[in-house]
């Protein structure tokens, strides 16, 4: 393994748009919706995603291991001696894509000590490209056209932008919102689908994305990474920076935000008072 993690940003990012243009073929036709145990969408989509980026990073990394959405099963036995891995969601947002509505994403990371390190995060519907890796900074890039530098906004007090769940919003969220309206004024909502939600932070279009609600670790490893590498963070309703590869796959709720500004406060007050 190179002891940069940021040499592999152009390859991870070519692997990216790479599974995205199999996701599109089978977008652009009819296809099949299984679904898994817990109830949620699977499409073929899912599994040639999750196929093309396994083949890519076993040949660019053979001695690193792989966790994906498609294969959970991996033992905590086993994934409890792993150090550095690649942390994947092939299709985030398969309930977007069978809604057609574009918004979801091809999510790669890696994670060492924990943490993810480096994260690429590709859009195919809208062919935008999201990258971040630690020390390096945060890029977006859109059609092919040029790549450019994104970094989070710092909350100025007025009037926030809140990004919320399109697909799960939840009882916690709505009163969350209320109690931000009462205290900051009257917020402007962006729903959204996906990892796209961190990454409209980390570029600067929104102050702050509050999940009140489930998800799992490759759902934000890689837009995670990204905005760190925008200058915000990810982190639990403690203060602290989420973590990765626990024994408990799941993610506490937690919010994305710049790293100056403290929402907790107020979103621990909501739960509190809501009994969450």
């Amino acid at each position: 393994m190179d002891q940069n993690p940021c040499n592999y940003l152009d390859s991870v990012a070519e692997i990216a748009t790479r599974a995205g243009a199999a996701i599109m073929d089978i977008y652009q036709q009819d296809f099949d919706v299984q679904h898994k145990e817990d109830g949620s969408p699977l499409t073929q989509a899912d599994l040639a995603a999750h196929n093309l980026i396994k083949e890519a990073l076993q040949k660019l990394t053979p001695e690193l291991p792989l966790l994906s959405e498609e294969s959970r099963d991996i033992s905590w036995q086993e994934r409890s001696g792993w150090h550095t891995y690649w942390l994947v969601d092939p299709l985030d947002g398969t309930k977007e894509f069978v809604n057609r509505n574009g918004e979801f994403t091809v999510n790669i990371a890696l994670i060492s000590g924990n943490r993810p390190v480096l994260g690429v995060v590709y859009a195919p519907v809208y062919d935008i490209l999201y990258t971040g890796c630690e020390g390096v900074a945060a890029t977006r890039t859109e059609k092919n056209g040029p790549v450019k530098k994104i970094a989070v906004r710092h909350y100025s007090g007025s009037r926030p932008t809140v990004v919320a769940s399109r697909s799960h919003r939840g009882e916690a969220l709505d009163h969350a919102i209320e109690r931000i309206n009462e205290t900051h004024g009257e917020a402007e909502i962006l729903s959204m689908g996906s990892s796209f939600k961190l990454c409209l932070v980390a570029e600067g279009k929104a102050d702050i994305y509050p999940r009140l609600g489930l998800t799992s670790e490759w759902d934000t490893a890689a837009a995670h990474a990204v905005v760190n590498a925008a200058g915000g963070r990810v982190t639990n309703l403690d203060g602290k920076e989420l973590q990765y590869n626990k024994k408990d796959l799941l993610n506490p709720w937690f919010v994305v935000s710049d790293s100056d500004y403290d929402w907790l406060p107020l979103i621990n007050d909501t739960r509190q008072n809501d009994a969450y």
